[in-house]
Formats: structure tokens, C-alpha cells, sequence
């Protein structure tokens, strides 16, 4: 992968031609991310049967992604302007290759310690793509940041749904026996080697930052303002929401409803898929942050639904609100850092996805430790082993449901402040991309 870092002007027809090319080749890239996550919770079940891992363990497992993520976002959107966009995503196609052969090389001797390195190993990856992709996003489409930002990010949920989709078939179709979670694991090798041909031999531009001329004291002193520290703390709340809620309904709902969780997983991402498609539409009308304020409402009241389903009716209700809710949050929360603090540039948006991801591995263990603790503490009063997992999985989502809640109370204020100054704003740089060797 080529990197150029200063290339010519954005308004050229070079970059009219390829920056689309590039769009198209990290939406397949965020595809892999999403698969991992969706796979993961689709095969976390049969590590613990077939490796002996309580929920306990199994939670710092899954969470563990959240670590390295955060690490490679923070530190690779600062090394987007060091090393180049290109290069970035080049760590993250070995990551991916890495992560998935570790992942499968686990058996019951070394589970727990291979399937931990596999998905921090996974997780780096994962990061390489969000530090690379969302700045090269936002530099090739200065003036459309929220809408593309969404429309990328619509492909998270949409790996979800090929993920949970191609997890579900294989696991039904039982092949390779104790080996079929591996075949699912080995599925995402598919779109990994798309992103790495459409990848291949392209050029990068220069960070917007870099093209802007903005200077590094310039960046680390926006990173520093109130404001940002704000939309820092919401992201760690924002995405926990999203994420953390996301990884345990496969196999809390299966077990609260009786309804194939991971199904329900499906049409959560579906639907959040085609929501963020009209993002564009809608951030014409509204300010961002009045989007914000819709999806806490609805992720919260999602939240309690989700808590209280104990049939198929209400699990599909309660999937849809909430998905209606969680829609727009990551995206939206990127643009609006991209669209307000621009000068933070490439690492401003690595620290919020990063900040966002490590919210994930402090929560992912606690509700892992909530749901063991509960579910051990009902069986010990002689409480039947499926209501007990029953009672420990809605204790689990209950610890959950009280983020979103404090996140609407944040956003109104930012919207009353906004308002009293007269609206919403948007900082534009402007670029001053140039040509220049690869």
C-alpha cells in the first residue's frame, strides 16, 4: 500500500476518481471488524462448553479486544500523520490474518491463554482500521463528514448482520463438529483478502490536519478543550451502550425469550444498517446534537425492554428500539468531534473511538462478574440452571441500562448550549492538499 503524503488537490479529478475507491475498500475492511464481533458472540457459548470457561472468564476474553483497540486507535491515528493512512491499514490486514490464526489455534489445554491473545490480537487490528479509515474519511470528504462517516459505519452493522447470518448457517449445518466454531472464524478471511486487494498500490492523502497546516501544539491544545473532554466521557458511556449490550443479547435473549439470540442480533445490525443511510437526510434537518439527544431516548427506554423481554414478541420489540437508539451514536459522536474540534485532527478521532473501545473492556468484565455472581447465587438457592442464567443475564443488562439515561441528561444541556449561542457549529480547515511522491 502506497502512501502519499501530500497529494494534489482534493477538487482534482485524481482524487474525484479515487477517493470513492477508497471509501468502497474501507467499508470492506470495517466489514472483517464487525464479522469478529459478531462471531465472537455467536461462538462465545461453545468456548465455555467446550473449554470450561465460565461467564466470568469468558467476559475478560471478549472484552480484552477493547484494550488493544483503544491502544491502536489512540496511537494510530497519532501515526496516521507519522507513517501515512496506508501503512496504518497494512498493520491492520496482518493483525486480521494474525488474530484469526492464533484464535483457531486454541484447544483445551491453552484456551484461556490463546484465546485471549487472539483477541487482543484482533482487537489491534480492528483499531488499525478506525485510526486509518475514519481520518482518511473525514480528510476525502471535508464537507460531508457526519453523512459518510454514517454511511462507513453503516458497514459495522452490516458485517454484524453477514457475520451473525454466516455464523448461524455454519453452526447449524454442524461441520467439523467440535472444529465448527474455527470454520466460522475462518469465514472472515473472505472479506479480509477483498480489503487487502482493493487496498493494494493505492495512493493516500495527507491527513486534513496535515493538509490544513495546523501544527502539533495547535492539536494537542484543542485535544485539551472542556468541550472534547465531554464528548470523551459520553463516548465511553455511548458506546458501552452500543457494544457491550450487543456482545451478551445472543446469549442473554436465548436464554430470557427462548428466541435464537443471535437472530435477534441480526436485526438489530439490519436495521441499524439502513438507519445510518439516512443520516444525511436527517442531519439536514436537526442539529447532530438533537440526533444525539433522539437516540439516548430511545436507547434508554431499549435498555428496559431488552432488561424485562421474556418472549419473542417482546425481545423483537424491545431489538427494535433499541437499535432505533444505538443507530447513530459511534458515527455521530466521530463526525461531531471531526466537525468541531478539527484541529485534533487524526488522533482526536483515535482518542474518542479508542476511548469509546476501552470503555468496552471495563465494562465487558463487570457485567461478565454481575451475571456469574447472580446466576451462581439463584442456583445456590436451588434455582433451576436455565431461570437462573435467566435472572443473571437481566441483572447484567440492568447494570447497562442506567448509561443511556445520563447520556440523554448531557446532550439536552450541550443542545440548551448550543441554542443559547445561537446553534450549532461547525470549524472548517481548509485543505491544501499538493502533489507528491508516492
Amino acid at each position: 500500500m502506497e502512501n502519499l503524503e501530500t497529494a494534489d488537490g482534493l477538487g482534482s479529478e485524481y482524487w474525484k476518481s479515487q477517493r470513492d475507491k477508497l471509501f468502497v475498500a474501507s467499508c470492506v475492511a470495517l466489514i472483517v471488524t464487525a464479522m469478529s464481533f459478531a462471531i465472537r458472540g455467536n461462538i462465545i457459548t461453545e468456548w465455555g462448553k467446550q473449554f470450561g470457561l465460565g461467564e466470568d472468564k469468558l467476559g475478560v476474553i471478549t472484552g480484552a479486544w477493547g484494550l488493544t483497540f483503544a491502544a491502536a486507535t489512540v496511537i494510530g491515528g497519532w501515526l496516521c500523520d507519522v507513517l501515512g493512512m496506508g501503512r496504518i491499514l497494512s498493520f491492520a490486514f496482518i493483525g486480521h490474518t494474525a488474530g484469526i490464526a492464533i484464535t483457531c489455534a486454541a484447544n483445551k489445554g491453552n484456551a484461556g491463554t490463546v484465546l485471549l491473545i487472539g483477541t487482543l490480537v484482533m482487537g489491534l487490528a480492528n483499531g488499525f482500521v478506525e485510526a486509518a479509515c475514519n481520518p482518511l474519511i473525514a480528510t476525502l470528504y471535508p464537507d460531508q463528514k457526519i453523512k459518510r462517516l454514517n454511511l462507513f459505519h453503516a458497514w459495522f452493522p452490516g458485517g454484524i448482520v453477514i457475520g451473525g447470518l454466516v455464523g448461524y448457517f455454519i453452526a447449524g449445518s454442524k461441520a467439523g463438529g467440535d472444529h465448527n466454531w474455527q470454520i466460522q472464524m475462518l469465514s472472515m478471511l473472505v472479506p479480509l483478502f477483498i480489503y487487502g486487494f482493493l487496498f493494494m498500490g493505492k495512493k493516500f492523502p495527507a491527513t486534513e490536519r496535515q493538509a490544513s497546516g495546523v501544527t502539533n501544539s495547535e492539536m494537542f491544545k484543542a485535544c485539551l478543550n472542556p468541550l472534547f473532554v465531554v464528548m470523551l466521557v459520553c463516548m465511553t458511556m455511548s458506546a458501552a451502550t452500543e457494544l457491550v449490550t450487543g456482545g451478551w443479547v445472543p446469549d442473554i435473549l436465548t436464554v430470557t425469550t427462548g428466541f435464537a439470540g443471535i437472530i435477534l442480533l441480526v436485526i438489530q445490525n439490519g436495521l441499524m444498517a439502513v438507519g445510518r443511510n439516512f443520516a444525511g437526510a436527517i442531519v439536514h434537518r436537526v442539529s447532530p446534537i438533537a440526533m444525539l439527544i433522539g437516540s439516548a431516548t430511545f436507547a434508554s427506554i431499549g435498555m428496559f425492554l431488552l432488561k424485562t423481554a421474556n418472549s419473542a414478541s417482546t425481545a423483537l420489540l424491545a431489538t427494535v428500539v433499541f437499535a432505533v437508539g444505538v443507530c447513530f451514536f459511534w458515527p455521530t459522536m466521530l463526525g461531531v468531534t471531526s466537525e468541531r474540534f478539527p484541529k485534533t485532527g487524526a488522533l482526536g478521532i483515535g482518542v474518542m473511538g479508542g476511548i469509546g473501545s476501552m470503555s468496552v473492556s471495563i465494562w465487558n468484565p463487570i457485567v461478565g462478574a454481575r451475571y456469574a455472581d447472580v446466576k451462581t447465587a439463584a442456583m445456590s438457592h436451588g434455582v433451576a440452571e436455565a431461570a437462573a442464567k435467566a435472572q443473571g443475564g437481566q441483572a447484567a443488562l440492568g447494570i447497562l441500562a442506567i448509561l443511556p439515561i445520563v447520556l440523554l441528561g448531557v446532550f439536552i444541556a450541550m443542545f440548551l448550549a448550543d441554542k443559547a449561542k445561537g446553534g450549532y457549529k461547525q470549524e472548517v480547515l481548509v485543505q491544501h492538499q499538493k502533489d507528491g511522491d508516492a
